[in-house]
């Protein structure tokens, strides 16, 4: 969801183009961050400058779940279960604020294995991020599915242009190229941003829903 420097990259956050789902009475506040996890975006107190920011009456969209499964990066992984106990940690504590929470599952990954065939690379995370949001009874909008669909649709050469996976010559910040199948160009976060907001709308998450174009 992060914002990203238009005049230097290609890359682009879902969030950075989500008001342009809602008429002129939203205002959205991005204060997502790359490379962060359940556990570092509280540790490093992202999380509490969140909390404080919240009035009642607002609405908080929590996704995580890419940095989590990473065993890779101890700073950043979580198991499983310590993913869904701090997504009901950061549900009760916006709730504890007066505003109103929502969980995403985190996007779905371009991921597909020699013959073609779309694999979520997510794990279980997705279904503990439900969990989570079914034990405190709260919306859940699951973008891995969803999104996962539309990967599957495109095919694995036409799903490229969602993600930073591009040839050489294409964006002078990038001469050589790059292949990166998790985060977005423009049409991806685009695809993401509708999904969401069409989701609010099927769901009939009030009274947001109503402010939906």
């Amino acid at each position: 969801m992060q914002l990203y420097d238009t005049s230097k990259t290609p890359q682009r956050g879902w969030g950075q183009v989500f008001g342009d789902y809602f008429n002129n009475n939203v205002q959205i506040v991005d204060l997502a961050r790359g490379g962060r996890s359940t556990k570092s975006y509280i540790k490093e107190g992202l999380w509490n400058n969140l909390v404080n920011k919240v009035h009642k009456g607002d609405w908080v969209i929590i996704e995580f779940g890419h940095n989590d499964h990473d065993k890779r990066k101890p700073e950043r992984f979580t198991t499983p279960v310590q993913y869904k106990n701090n997504l009901i940690t950061m549900i009760r504590d916006v709730q504890g604020r007066g505003a109103n929470p929502i969980v995403l599952t985190p996007i779905a990954m371009r991921n597909f294995d020699k013959s073609g065939v779309y694999k979520d690379g997510h794990g279980s995370y997705p279904c503990q991020a439900r969990l989570a949001a079914q034990d405190c009874k709260i919306p859940v909008i699951d973008v891995d599915s969803l999104f996962g669909h539309v990967i599957t649709q495109l095919g694995p050469e036409k799903s490229k242009d969602l993600f930073m996976n591009f040839g050489p010559g294409l964006y002078k910040a990038y001469p050589d190229g790059k292949t990166d199948n998790t985060h977005l160009r423009l049409s991806g976060a685009k695809v993401v941003a509708g999904i969401v907001a069409d989701q609010i709308k099927t769901l009939k998450i009030s009274p947001i829903s109503k402010y939906i174009l």
